[in-house]
């Protein structure tokens, strides 16, 4: 019904379930800086884990671009579709398919959220990024960019210490079950999620300064995240 209807209900219901998830598995989310309030938002994250999905979309009002075989996970699949997910497999056949979905949700106003890393982590360093991604914005429906940096910095009442990340991050050719079976075991996680400010468009005038200049913020928050720091004004 609400991806039937007009309006944000739609996007206001996936927040609300994914926070929902978020306190049954027993994740904490703390939220540093403010969401741009122009429209439409290109989000910018890293990407550790599938537990990103649930962090992200219990605080950013945005579709997901999510892989393909994310549509077909059991749960997490269902609600990624009612959230209005737009699955990409990358395929030459596929391909303009799908950017002209995207360009369609930047035009009607959607934010949409992106990895431009490509790939999840280990949680220790951030990944290059893809200028490639960032095509969205350079269009006639150019959005807002804001730099979003999620780091799981909290487990049990301690400080994340460096080995703890690669059992938090899912990466490299682990299995999705196996994984979330042993970290769901494992109570009380938090995740800090630091929102920079957002990057007005045509502010830069090439995919690869755009791309440079998202890649550098996000290291340096990571970076300040996994050593303790905040932002002054926090």
């Amino acid at each position: 019904m609400l991806l039937a209807l007009p309006g944000r209900g739609k996007e206001r219901f996936a927040r609300i379930y994914w926070r929902g998830v978020a306190w049954i598995i027993g994740l904490r989310l703390r939220v540093i800086g403010q969401l741009a309030q122009a429209r439409p938002v290109l989000f910018a994250a890293n990407h550790w884990s599938w537990l990103d999905i649930v962090a992200l979309g219990a605080v950013l009002p945005a579709c997901f671009i999510a892989k393909g075989e994310v549509g077909q996970w059991p749960g997490i699949g269902l609600i990624a579709k009612l959230g209005r997910s737009i699955f990409v497999s990358r395929g030459r056949d596929t391909v303009a398919r799908e950017q002209k979905e995207i360009q369609d949700r930047l035009k009607a106003g959607d934010n949409i959220l992106l990895f431009p890393e490509g790939t999840s982590s280990d949680g220790n360093r951030v990944l290059p990024f893809a200028a490639a991604f960032f095509s969205l914005a350079f269009n006639e429906n150019a959005p807002w960019v804001q730099p979003v940096t999620i780091v799981y910095d909290e487990l049990e009442g301690l400080h994340v210490r460096r080995g703890d990340r690669a059992n938090i991050a899912w990466f490299g050719d682990m299995d999705l079950a196996p994984h979330a079976g042993q970290l769901l075991r494992r109570r009380n996680l938090r995740a800090t999620i630091w929102l920079d400010a957002p990057i007005p468009p045509g502010t830069y005038t090439t995919r690869k300064g755009l791309s440079a200049a998202l890649q550098g913020r996000i290291e340096a928050n990571a970076a300040a995240l996994r050593q303790g720091r905040l932002p002054e004004q926090f």
